[in-house]
C-alpha cells in the first residue's frame, strides 16, 4: 500500500473567515451546509458543527450525481436522525432545489407564525450558506438566486467575503467563504477532501494522491476501474501499479517506454472528479456509526 498523503492546509484567510461566521450567526435565522456527498463525513467542517449548534440546520449533500445513489440514500437518513434535515442536490443541474425553500419555511415555521402575530409577517427569513471550500456553495446561490451573482469556479479558495443576496418569497441569504480547519486529526479526512477537489492540489504530492486513490476504488468499486481503464483479471493492490497500468493502457509513455505517471496521475484525478470513472462514495454511515 502507499503511503498516506498527509495534508495540512490553513491559509490565513479560513481564521478570518470563522471570525466572520461567528459575528455573523446572530443575524441568520438557519444555516444550510453544503457537503460532498461522495464524503458526507470528511466534509463536514467540525468546528462549523461547534459554532452553528444553536441554529436550525439543513444539510444539503451536494455532488450527488457524482456519488453512489444507494449510499446517499443512507446518508440522507443517518443526517436525518442525527437532527438536521437533509437534502440531496445536484447544483450544477439544479437538481432538487426546487425543495430547497419549502424545507426553509418547515424548519422555520415556528419563527415564521411568531413574526406574523407581531405585526412583522413582512420580516424576511434570513439563511446562512456554509461549508467547506469547493462544496459548491456559489453554484447553490447562483441557482437559487436564478442568475450569475457570485463566482463559481471548480477550485477552492474562490469566495472571499459576505454577500446577502435576495431570494425573494421572503427569504435572504448569506454566502460565506469556505472554512477548513486548522488540523486534520485523521489523515484519512485530509486525504478523501484532496481526492474530491477541496484542498489545493499545488500543496498535495499528487502522484501520490493519485495511488491512494485508485487503492480506494480498486477495494471499493474495482468493476468501474476496469471498465474505465480496460483492465482485465485481478487488480493490483499497490497504487504505483495500477498507476503504471492505467499510464499504458492511455498511451502515456515517455521515452525508453516509461509511463508518465505524473501525467496519469492528473488523469486519473481528474476523471474521478468529473465522474467519469463512476458513480463513487468513498464514505458511509456505518463507517461514522462504528468510530472508523
Amino acid at each position: 500500500m502507499s503511503e498516506q498523503v498527509s495534508i495540512q492546509w490553513f491559509p490565513g484567510h479560513m481564521a478570518k473567515t470563522r471570525r466572520l461566521i461567528k459575528e455573523s450567526l446572530p443575524l441568520v435565522d438557519c444555516v444550510a451546509e453544503i457537503i460532498d456527498a461522495r464524503i458526507p463525513k470528511s466534509s463536514r467542517n467540525p468546528e462549523l458543527d461547534a459554532l452553528c449548534s444553536s441554529k436550525p440546520r439543513i444539510v444539503l449533500l451536494n455532488k450527488i450525481d457524482l456519488a453512489d445513489p444507494a449510499i446517499t440514500e443512507r446518508w440522507v437518513e443517518y443526517i436525518r436522525k442525527s437532527g438536521a434535515m437533509p437534502l440531496a442536490v445536484d447544483c450544477k443541474s439544479g437538481r432538487g432545489l426546487n425543495k430547497f425553500l419549502p424545507l426553509v419555511k418547515e424548519l422555520l415555521k415556528d419563527k415564521i407564525e411568531q413574526n406574523a402575530r407581531r405585526g412583522m409577517s413582512g420580516k424576511k427569513i434570513r439563511v446562512m450558506v456554509a461549508g467547506i471550500p469547493n462544496c459548491g456553495k456559489s453554484t447553490f446561490i447562483n441557482r437559487m438566486a436564478g442568475s450569475k451573482k457570485l463566482k463559481a469556479e471548480d477550485r477552492p479558495g474562490v469566495t472571499r467575503g459576505t454577500q446577502w443576496i435576495d431570494l425573494g418569497s421572503g427569504i435572504e441569504m448569506m454566502d460565506t467563504p469556505g472554512m477548513l480547519w486548522p488540523k486534520f486529526e485523521d489523515p484519512t479526512v485530509g486525504e478523501n477532501l484532496a481526492f474530491c477537489g477541496s484542498v489545493k492540489d499545488d500543496v498535495i504530492d499528487i502522484e501520490l494522491l493519485a495511488r491512494r486513490l485508485l487503492e480506494t476504488i480498486a477495494k471499493t468499486y474495482p468493476d468501474f476501474l476496469r471498465a474505465r481503464y480496460k483492465l482485465n483479471g485481478e487488480l493490483p493492490e499497490e497504487g504505483a501499479e495500477l498507476l503504471a497500468l492505467v499510464g499504458r493502457k492511455r498511451g502515456m509513455l515517455i521515452s525508453g517506454g516509461e509511463v508518465d505517471t505524473e501525467r496519469a496521475s492528473a488523469v486519473v484525478l481528474d476523471e474521478f472528479r468529473s465522474g467519469k470513472i463512476g458513480r463513487i462514495s468513498l464514505e458511509k454511515p456505518d463507517m461514522t456509526e462504528s468510530g472508523q
